[in-house]
């Protein structure tokens, strides 16, 4: 891979997610050769990835080079890799561009989608986890408002023009709510022949509310928004199949004709062969760690974030698969390298929640912090601030705040281009 032989100790970070660039960022000017690997050359703001989809804001705003967050360290390198083995007595890191040794590992990988062994769905539905993906959506939602004005059928124009997202977690919520606000707000100007009563907006859980992972106030909240934007929701509903552009539900009454469907119902841990048996906890596909994220069997191998599953009494599943608890344990490993190095007792990882949230459109959102829950407008402002606050990059923060207030004033989504032509099921790019 052409790194230096250097005389420090090797951290290999595998993944530039969340908690690989908040390590590697915590490890500049220390006494460590840091070596990232990921398969794209971008770190991606995925909380975001909804607005690229939905024609919201452009790639570049939510994507930033890794070489250049490593930029200020001269003990660091980036190699765009996919990483296929891990061979852990040789302490080697196998990748599509040859091998590398490490005296440290850090596995940062993350999660890629979950099918729950639902095989029609996988091979037909969308989703969106990556960059690519979230264009390949935008594309598809373009395209069949085009192919509409066109239709002749009927039967046609209304299954290009119903749109059905299984998961209401934050992801199912904020694209349904961007869908309806595209609905509202552009569709009468940019589309006079394609009557916005045509378009339907389904949201699909499993649950018996949206949002479970919050409050069931917040919950209510964000209900009661979606409804007012006339997103359709079915609750306590499962995906039995998708196939011929048809969602079949456990409810025998209940099907739809569709040529979008969107998965977003659920995340596994993306992670890598090599490691022991009991590594990896199978039901989650997730490394089990201990306290100080070492992963078990192992005492230079660790794990972080999403794809590191750390038990406690207070997290009894594990942390939530979001972004602060990857990057919260970023940072505190890098304390625990080097006090590893200088012979010190390790600390243990201690999780601070510092809340969550969802967006459902203009004006329009719910947050939870410990006791204190509220929706409406000042929660959007919230999310709007702690969001541009953790895009990486200044210009990506202004750039993301002139889309946003663009869009307030005008009512409008400025980045409605078809770049590419929407890919389907078997060329969509991988997780």
């Amino acid at each position: 891979m052409n790194v230096p032989i250097s005389e420090l100790p090797r951290v290999v970070i595998i993944g530039g997610g969340f908690g690989g660039v908040s390590l590697a960022r915590k490890l500049e000017k220390k006494p460590f050769q840091v070596v990232m690997l990921d398969k794209r050359n971008y770190h991606t703001f995925q909380p975001l990835l909804y607005q690229v989809s939905t024609s919201g804001l452009e790639p570049d705003s939510i994507a930033y080079p890794i070489r250049k967050i490593l930029k200020r360290n001269n003990n660091a390198y980036f190699r765009m890799a996919e990483v296929k083995n891990i061979y852990d007595k040789k302490r080697v890191v196998e990748t599509n561009i040859g091998e590398i040794t490490y005296d440290y590992l850090v596995i940062a990988t993350g999660s890629k989608t979950n099918f729950f062994g639902n095989k029609s769905v996988e091979e037909n539905a969308i989703w969106m986890k990556t960059v690519p993906q979230a264009l390949n959506l935008r594309s598809l939602i373009l395209e069949n408002f085009e192919e509409a004005t066109i239709a002749k059928d009927p039967e046609r124009r209304k299954s290009l023009l119903n749109f059905v997202i299984a998961g209401a977690g934050p992801t199912g919520v904020e694209l349904s709510g961007a869908l309806a606000e595209l609905r509202r707000n552009v569709i009468p100007k940019d589309y006079q022949d394609i009557d916005p009563e045509e378009i339907h907006i389904h949201l699909i859980e499993g649950l018996d509310k949206v949002l479970p992972p919050m409050s069931d106030e917040s919950s209510a909240n964000a209900q009661k928004y979606l409804e007012e934007l006339g997103v359709e929701i079915h609750l306590n509903t499962f995906v039995d199949s998708y196939e011929d552009n048809i969602v079949k539900t456990n409810n025998e009454d209940l099907s739809f004709n569709t040529e979008t469907f969107i998965w977003s119902a659920g995340v596994t841990g993306a992670a890598i062969d090599g490691l022991k048996n009991e590594a990896l906890i199978d039901k989650a596909n997730r490394y089990n760690v201990n306290t100080f994220n070492q992963i078990e069997g192992y005492e230079n191998i660790f794990a972080i974030g999403d794809i590191a599953l750390m038990t406690s009494e207070e997290f009894p599943k594990g942390h939530p698969m979001v972004a602060q608890p990857a990057i919260q344990q970023g940072k505190h490993l890098a304390k625990n390298l080097l006090r590893t190095i200088n012979k010190q007792k390790l600390l243990p990882f201690e999780y601070l929640d510092k809340g969550t949230m969802a967006t459902v459109g203009r004006n329009k959102a719910v947050v939870d912090l410990d006791n204190v829950k509220f929706g409406g407008a000042f929660a959007w402002f919230v999310w709007m601030f702690v969001h541009l606050w953790f895009l990486v990059g200044f210009r990506n923060r202004i750039v993301t705040f002139f889309n946003w207030t663009y869009s307030y004033i005008n009512y409008d989504r400025a980045a409605r281009l078809i770049v590419r032509p929407f890919k389907a099921n078997k060329e969509k790019s991988p997780d």
